[in-house]
C-alpha cells in the first residue's frame, strides 16, 4: 500500500497542531514530530518500523503514556466473617437505613455516614436499602452496590456483601469500611 505526501496546507496545518502540544519529557518527541514532516515517504517507513521494533522501543521507552492510579479493588467479605455476623460473635460498628429517601438524598446520607464510620474507627456497617416492593421498585435496592463499587466510595469501602437473615437478608449490606489516613 502505498502512502501519498503530505501537501503544503497540511504541512502547515501539521506543524500548527503540533506547536500546542508539550511533549512529555524533553523536547526530543517534538523535534521529531517536526521533522518527519520534512522527510520523503521511504525516510517515515524506516522510522515507522524502528518504532516498532520491540529493541528499539524498550531502549527509547522515555515517551510513555501513563494512567491515572487505579482505585483498590473490592474485596468480598468472606464466609467465615459472615458467619460471625450471622451468629452475633463480629459486631456491627453502626448502621443506616435508607427506606423511603430519594435516590440523591440516600446518596447523599450514604457517603456522609461512610465518611463518619470511617472517621470513628468502625470496621463493619450495615446499610439497609429496603427489598423494595412491586415491579419496578427497590431501586435502593439495585443502586446502593453500585455506588458501593463507584470511584467515589473505594476510599472507603473495602468490601460490601448481602446481609445474613437477622440482619435484613436481601434487603440490607455489610459494609467493610477501609481505615482512614
Amino acid at each position: 500500500m502505498s502512502r501519498r505526501s503530505l501537501s503544503d496546507d497540511e504541512r502547515v496545518l501539521w506543524r500548527t497542531v503540533t506547536r500546542a502540544i508539550t511533549p512529555l519529557r524533553g523536547g526530543k518527541a517534538e523535534q521529531e514530530a517536526a521533522a518527519a514532516l520534512d522527510r520523503s515517504p521511504d525516510e517515515r517507513s524506516d522510522i515507522r518500523e524502528r518504532n516498532v521494533n520491540p529493541a528499539y522501543r524498550s531502549a527509547h521507552a522515555g515517551y510513555e503514556v501513563r494512567s491515572a492510579p487505579r482505585p483498590p479493588a473490592l474485596a468480598p467479605i468472606d464466609r467465615r466473617m459472615k458467619q460471625k455476623l450471622a451468629r452475633g460473635a463480629t459486631s456491627i460498628d453502626g448502621r443506616i437505613d435508607l427506606h423511603g429517601l430519594t435516590q440523591g438524598d440516600a446518596h447523599a446520607a450514604l457517603a456522609r455516614f461512610l465518611r463518619e464510620a470511617q472517621s470513628r474507627g468502625a470496621k463493619l456497617v450495615l446499610v439497609i436499602t429496603g427489598k423494595g416492593g412491586g415491579e419496578g421498585r427497590g431501586v435502593l435496592r439495585r443502586q446502593v452496590p453500585l455506588w458501593l463499587e463507584g470511584v467515589e466510595f473505594r476510599s472507603l469501602v473495602i468490601g460490601f456483601d448481602a446481609a445474613g437473615l437477622g440482619h435484613g437478608g436481601e434487603g440490607a449490606l455489610y459494609v467493610r469500611v477501609r481505615r482512614g489516613r
